[in-house]
C-alpha cells in the first residue's frame, strides 16, 4: 500500500495496515515526536515507514548504530519533554539491556514506549527468547498487542500510562502480529511537538549509589500503581462463551485460541491481557474463583503460567492450572490453531471438529538459503578461499556474524564456523588467535562493524591479537531491507550525512594493515587476502562493493542490463562455475551441458573471471 495514508489518513478513515504499520500510526497517533531504532526483523517496517514519513510529520527519525544507543537517545528525548519511541528485534533488546535497565530507575517526564518484536520459531534469528521476562527483570510494564488494531490503540494508550506512572513501557509483539495485517480504524494524529526542555534534576536522573537506593523504592512504587491500572484497565477483557472451562492468554495466542473456540462452539470463557505486567492479580483472581480449570495459552515461556499459580496458592482458590507446565501445550516454537486445539482437547469433553488440509502429491522442491545472484559476498568468499588455497594454510577458524554473509555456511564455502551475536565475529577470532595456533579469519558486515564490532576491534589491537578481518561493506544494512548504515552519505530519512569510513577508522584505532578492495576484481582481491594472510597481527581488508540489489536499482534506470550465457564450443565442463562458484543463475541441463538461467542472471560478470575455459560471454 501507499505507506503515506499512514500519515494522512484521516479520523474514522481504515485502512489495511500490517502490524508493524499500525504501530507507526499508533504513535503517530500518540503524539510521538522522537523515534529511533537499530533495523531487525521482525520489526524493520516500522523503521522503512518512519524513514519515509518522519519529515513530513515533523517527527525525528534516526537508524541508530545500535540498539543500545537507540535507548539512549530516546531515553533523553523523552527526558526533555518529547514522546519517544525506540523498536528493535528481541535479541537487540540484550544489546540495549544495560540503558534499558537503567530508564526504569530514571524515569520518564513525558511518554516513551520500547517495542521489541519477538521471534517464536526463529524464522530470522539466532534464538528465541521471551522478553516478557526483561519486563520483569527492569520493572518496566508490559503490553502485548494481539492484532494490528491493537497495536495501533496500544500505542496511544502506552504513551498516556508511560506518563502517568512517570515510567517507559515495553510493548511486545511476535513476527505473527508484527507481520499480520488487518482493518485499523484510524483516529486524529496529534502533532510532534518541536523541541523539548531539559530541566536538571541530578537526583533525578544520575543514578549514583545514593539516588539508586532511593529509586528501587520509587520503582517499587510506581509497579504498585501500575498494577492497579492492569486491574482496572478496558484493554484486560473477558469473552464469555461458557463456562465449562477458563482459558486466559495473550498476544498472537489470543487469535489462534479465537479461532479454536468459535470453529469448536467451544464453550469457555477467555480472560485475555493486553497489560501483562505488572500482573494484573485481582482481576486474574476473579477470574479464576470462576472455573475448576483453565488452560495458559501463551508463547514462548510459561509466563503468565507460573503468576497464575501462584495467585492460585496465595489465594487458596480450587482450580486446576494447565498449560506448558504440564505439557498440556508445547514450551517452545510459535503457536498454531491446531497446536492450541490439541491443547484444548487435552482439557475439555468437547467435540473439536477435525480441520480440513488440502492435499497435493506435489513435492514441493528443496530451496537451502543462498547468497543472491550478484551478491559480493560470494566473490569475496571466493577470493578469500583461493588465496587460502594457494598458501597451502590448514585448518583455518571463520567466526562469522550477523548479517546475509552468514550463508558464507553454506557448501562449497563453508566459511562461518562459529558465531555468537551482532558484533561477535572479532571478539570470538580474538580469543581463537590466543587459545590455538589455527590461523583466523573473521567475517563481518558494514554496519554490524559500526553496530558492534569496532570494541572487538580496539580489543583485538589493544592485546595483539593475530587475524585477518574481513568487513564486508555492501553499503546497506541489506538482510533487513536496506536500511543506511553509518558508511553511507545519508540518514535514515534520505538526508545527507556525513559518511563514517571503516579504514580510517581501522587505522584510527592503530591496524596497520588496513586495504580495501573489490571483490568484483577477483585476481586483486585474492592478491591482497594473500598479503593480509601473510601479515602478522591484526590485518583489516574492507571488500566493499554495493548490494546486487543496488546495483540492479541503478542499471535498470540507466538501462544497462545485461546477462551471461556460456559458449558451449569452449565449455569444457570442468563445473568450476557450478560446483566453485555456485551463482543460483547457473545449472546443468539433462544432457550436462551447463546454463545461464537470463531471468536470474545478474549481469555481475563476475563468473568470466571465474571460468578457466573462457567460456561465459554476455548474452546477445
Amino acid at each position: 500500500m501507499n505507506v503515506t495514508k499512514i500519515l494522512a489518513g484521516k479520523k474514522e478513515d481504515k485502512l489495511f495496515l500490517l502490524g508493524n504499520e499500525a504501530a507507526v500510526r499508533g504513535a503517530l497517533e500518540g503524539g510521538v515526536s522522537f523515534v529511533s531504532t537499530y533495523p531487525g526483523t521482525p520489526s524493520s517496517e516500522i523503521g522503512d515507514v518512519f524513514s519515509k514519513l518522519a519529515r513530513e510529520a515533523g517527527v525525528y527519525f534516526e537508524y541508530s548504530t545500535n540498539e543500545k544507543v537507540a535507548v539512549e537517545v530516546s531515553a533523553a528525548a523523552a527526558a526533555a519533554g518529547l514522546r519517544s519511541f525506540v523498536f528493535m528485534k528481541h535479541v537487540g533488546l540484550n544489546v540495549a539491556a544495560d540503558s534499558f535497565m537503567s530508564t526504569a530507575y530514571l524515569g520518564v517526564k513525558k511518554g516513551m514506549i520500547i517495542l521489541t518484536a519477538d521471534d517464536p520459531s526463529m524464522y530470522s534469528s539466532q534464538n528465541e527468547q521471551d522478553n516478557r521476562i526483561y519486563a520483569r527483570i527492569a520493572g518496566i510494564p508490559l503490553l502485548e498487542p494481539a492484532d494490528p488494531q491493537e497495536v495501533k490503540d496500544l500505542m496511544k494508550f502506552g504513551f498516556e500510562l508511560s506518563e502517568q506512572i512517570h515510567l517507559p513501557v515495553l510493548m511486545r509483539t511476535t513476527t505473527r502480529v508484527s507481520h499480520m495485517r488487518g482493518i485499523v480504524h484510524l483516529n486524529d494524529v496529534i502533532p510532534p511537538e518541536g523541541k523539548g526542555f531539559f530541566e536538571k534534576a541530578p537526583s533525578r536522573y544520575v543514578p549514583v549509589p545514593a539516588n539508586a537506593v532511593r529509586m528501587r523504592k520509587e520503582l517499587l512504587d510506581k509497579l504498585a500503581k501500575a498494577e492497579k491500572i492492569a486491574d482496572s484497565t478496558q484493554v484486560n477483557k473477558v469473552y464469555d462463551f461458557g463456562d465449562e472451562f477458563g482459558i486466559i492468554t495473550s498476544g498472537g495466542a489470543f487469535n489462534y485460541v479465537m479461532d479454536v473456540v468459535k470453529e469448536n462452539n467451544i464453550p469457555a470463557k477467555i480472560l485475555k491481557l493486553a497489560f501483562t505486567y505488572p500482573f494484573p492479580q485481582q482481576l486474574v483472581k476473579e477470574f479464576l474463583f470462576t472455573a475448576k480449570n483453565v488452560l495458559i495459552v501463551e508463547e514462548v515461556e510459561p509466563v503468565m503460567e507460573k503468576e497464575v499459580l501462584a495467585i492460585a496458592g496465595k489465594y487458596k482458590i480450587p482450580v486446576d492450572v494447565y498449560g506448558k507446565l504440564t505439557d498440556t501445550l508445547p514450551r517452545i516454537y510459535e503457536y498454531s490453531p491446531d497446536i492450541v486445539k490439541n491443547g484444548i482437547k487435552k482439557i475439555s469433553e468437547h467435540t473439536i471438529k477435525k480441520r480440513r488440509y488440502l492435499k497435493t502429491d506435489i513435492t514441493l522442491p528443496i530451496r537451502p538459503p543462498i547468497l543472491c545472484a550478484g551478491c559480493p559476498h560470494r566473490a569475496t568468499y571466493f577470493a578469500v578461499k583461493e588465496a587460502i588455497k594457494k598458501l597451502k594454510l590448514k585448518d583455518v577458524i571463520f567466526p562469522t556474524d550477523i548479517g546475509c554473509y552468514t550463508l558464507g555456511i553454506q557448501p562449497p564455502y563453508e566459511m562461518a564456523d562459529y558465531l555468537l551475536s551482532m558484533g561477535s565475529s572479532i571478539g570470538t577470532g580474538t580469543g581463537f588467535s590466543y587459545a590455538t595456533d589455527q590461523k583466523i579469519v573473521s567475517f563481518i558486515g558494514d554496519s554490524t562493524f559500526f553496530h558492534a564490532g569496532l570494541p572487538g576491534l580496539v580489543n583485538a589491537v589493544h592485546n595483539k591479537a593475530n587475524l585477518l578481518i574481513v568487513v564486508m561493506d555492501n553499503r546497506t544494512t541489506a538482510m533487513t531491507g536496506r536500511q543506511p548504515s553509518p558508511s553511507e552519505p545519508v540518514n535514515g530519512m534520505g538526508e545527507t550525512a556525513p559518511e563514517i569510513s571503516i579504514e580510517n577508522s581501522a587505522k584510527g584505532i592503530g591496524v596497520e594493515f588496513v586495504k580495501t578492495v573489490d571483490p568484483y576484481s577477483l585476481a586483486k582481491a585474492k592478491e591482497v587476502f594473500e598479503e593480509a594472510l601473510k601479515h602478522d597481527g591484526v590485518s583489516v581488508v574492507i571488500s566493499k562493493h554495493p548490494c546486487a540489489l543496488i546495483t540492479d536499482t541503478g542499471r535498470k534506470k540507466k538501462n544497462l542490463l545485461m546477462t551471461f550465457t556460456i559458449n558451449q564450443d569452449k565449455c569444457t565442463k570442468c563445473m568450476v562455475c557450478v560446483k566453485d562458484w555456485t551463482c543460483p543463475a547457473f545449472y546443468v541441463g539433462k544432457d550436462d551441458t551447463v546454463h545461464i538461467d537470463p531471468l536470474i542472471c545478474d549481469g555481475c560478470g563476475v563468473c568470466v573471471q571465474v571460468c578457466p575455459g573462457k567460456a561465459i560471454e554476455v548474452r546477445k
